[in-house]
């Protein structure tokens, strides 16, 4: 699917009520493409759009990618917050996890009552989650990976760009001629998502060409399954009490 303002808009998930949407901007091609496609849109509701941008104070280049999303945002007149975090990790810790906690803390404790957060992870992101989840044995719940939106803090967290491939989102950035920073530990192939990312689905890939969307398809499949198993367990808590 081609990713544009108007196919943002079908795949935008409602937030009811929402009087504010929030991106969670870092500065890189994905997060900018869909701060600039939701720029491009009336809001449900006349809701206002605002940008949120987390420095973990990792890279040497912070600092300037923290000025470079101050400046797209005053461009596209679009308010945007800055948040500090400290995303080192601890000594047994994984690097990956440990800044991804450290964001998602930080988001979350920040978040205005009843607003929406939206994230940029994309289908070939939850097709590398899938993957993931795979290798460390997890179960239905863990195989459905990343939901569309879920309840974050005092808000929602929306995921809209689920059903677009990486590609897709490259090829609006470039038709309109967007500036994007690159964090240069997205190709350290020693963190185990860029080792798939790099490594192993350009091979499933090969001889499997829709690899991420069919990998995506049985997430979704996973995350039906384990919706269905929490409403039947609830039946079954309804029926031993009596209800």
């Amino acid at each position: 699917m081609a990713f544009s303002p108007a196919s943002l808009e079908t795949a935008l998930p409602d937030c009811p009520g929402a009087s504010h949407y929030w991106v969670a901007y870092s500065g890189g091609v994905d997060s900018h493409a869909l701060l600039h496609a939701m720029a491009a849109l009336r809001l449900p509701g006349g809701a206002a759009l605002g940008a949120v941008h987390v420095n973990h104070g990792l890279q040497a280049g912070a600092g300037r990618w923290q000025a470079h999303c101050r400046s797209v945002c005053r461009d596209l007149g679009v308010p945007c917050v800055d948040l500090q975090v400290d995303g080192r990790a601890a000594t047994g810790e994984s690097p990956e996890a440990a800044a991804r906690q450290a964001r998602y803390r930080a988001l979350q404790a920040w978040l205005p009552s009843g607003d929406c957060l939206l994230t940029a992870q994309h289908r070939d992101d939850q097709a590398e989650t899938l993957l993931l989840q795979l290798l460390r044995g997890s179960g239905v719940g863990g195989l459905a990976a990343m939901p569309p939106m879920a309840v974050f803090g005092a808000g929602h967290l929306l995921r809209p760009l689920l059903g677009f491939s990486r590609d897709s989102l490259l090829a609006y950035a470039r038709r309109h001629g967007l500036q994007w920073v690159e964090d240069p530990s997205n190709l350290d192939t020693g963190l185990d998502r860029n080792y798939l990312r790099h490594r192993v689905l350009p091979v499933l890939r090969e001889r499997w060409p829709a690899a991420s969307a069919t990998l995506s398809r049985s997430a979704a499949h996973c995350a039906e399954a384990a919706q269905l198993l929490s409403e039947l367990a609830q039946q079954d808590m309804a029926a031993l009490s009596g209800d």
